[in-house]
């Protein structure tokens, strides 16, 4: 399909996606959210309790406010660098300005950090929240876009973690063959990702239509796969037509993950005795991105960051709960940012009810 017909299908497909329509799958996936929520909290409870209340306590005093508000700056730096790269990966005719995408990314994070399954709608949140500016298949193809970058350069940066780990710290063998496995993944997703771009194979589609022809999922797939078809042309004719945008988007999110080791660092120079080093910063941040990707769909990531944190201090020598105490601040910052977002659905109207309507229709 040309891209031209691309953007035709974008206006026709407008009325389609409106349809209700029902998902069982979800069900499924929102029970085992809850259960790995409730697990995540038992969890966290038990780590504040074997660290100890009061050094937890101590750790965030320390820090103060001064640093609070440190950190709270950096991220919202770190949103506008997402929402500029979201920015330029929106497709012509339409276009976006960051005045439109920096609300919109708020109101897909807290989406996305509150609800079990909100990892399934945050993209979708982004694209609704934009609606009155751009289609709304137009707006999920350029998070789409914006997303396949982020991976990219979420994955490099998981890799590079994943090699200082086995460099700096001392890990067993089981874990050692387990990091080797995850790099070798990585590489191997990576390298297929890019070359499904630079060839355009359009496998997504392919793969709806082979699901579709053998009888499942036909009550979904019988709008969804023109939708994916419809995604995957645009993202392709943004290959085509905007090849020198790939190098700012990817310095953009490069810089995202940057300034999470920034923040890492800012902490740790607070509340340790000792003037922290870069590589630790990167690997607590780095563990921390894993975490979040692998772990998703537990609301805050709770128990589960503070345990990998509290690991890789435990692994780097750290003093005892500085890995928690770590997590603990940096879920302060996502709770307030997360507050944020929610103040701007709820000053647009919106509902979670709306935004997970909308993201049952996409399918």
């Amino acid at each position: 399909m040309s891209r031209a017909a691309a953007l035709k299908q974008v206006m026709l497909r407008e009325d389609e996606i409106d349809r209700p329509t029902r998902s069982g799958g979800k069900n499924r996936l929102a029970i085992a959210a809850v259960i790995l929520t409730l697990l995540g909290i038992s969890l966290f409870a038990y780590l504040v309790y074997s660290v100890g209340f009061r050094e937890i306590y101590d750790g965030i005093v320390r820090f103060g406010l001064a640093g609070f508000a440190v950190i709270l700056s950096i991220y919202f730096v770190r949103i506008c660098l997402r929402s500029l790269a979201w920015k330029l990966s929106v497709h012509e005719p339409f276009k976006l300005s960051l005045k439109d995408t920096i609300p919109a990314v708020m109101i897909g994070e807290a989406m996305s950090n509150t609800i079990p399954l909100g990892i399934l709608i945050s993209g979708t949140s982004k694209a609704v929240a934009v609606r009155g500016r751009i289609p709304l298949v137009a707006g999920l193809s350029s998070v789409a876009t914006e997303n396949l970058f982020y991976s990219l350069v979420t994955g490099l940066y998981l890799i590079a973690g994943a090699a200082l780990m086995l460099s700096f710290t001392a890990v067993d063998d089981n874990l050692v063959l387990s990091i080797a496995v995850m790099i070798g993944a990585l590489v191997t997703l990576i390298s297929l990702g890019l070359l499904m771009v630079i060839r355009q194979w359009h496998f997504a589609s392919w793969l709806c239509d082979w699901v579709y022809r053998r009888g499942f999922l036909r009550r979904i797939l019988e709008n969804g796969r023109g939708h994916v078809r419809t995604f995957e042309d645009l993202i392709y004719g943004f290959y085509r037509h905007h090849p020198r945008r790939f190098v700012p988007i990817c310095l953009l999110e490069a810089s995202y993950h940057l300034l999470g080791v920034t923040e890492v660092f800012i902490i740790l120079f607070r509340i340790t005795e000792n003037t922290p080093s870069f590589a630790a910063a990167f690997l607590l941040e780095s563990i921390s991105r894993l975490v979040t990707v692998v772990f998703k769909l537990i609301p805050f990531n709770i128990g589960v960051d503070e345990a990998g944190a509290q690991f890789v201090g435990e692994a780097l020598s750290l003093a005892a709960g500085v890995g928690v105490t770590l997590a603990i601040i940096r879920k302060g910052r996502i709770l307030f940012w997360t507050a944020v977002g929610w103040a701007l659905i709820a000053k647009r109207g919106l509902s979670i009810s709306s935004l997970m309507r909308h993201d049952n229709n996409k399918n």
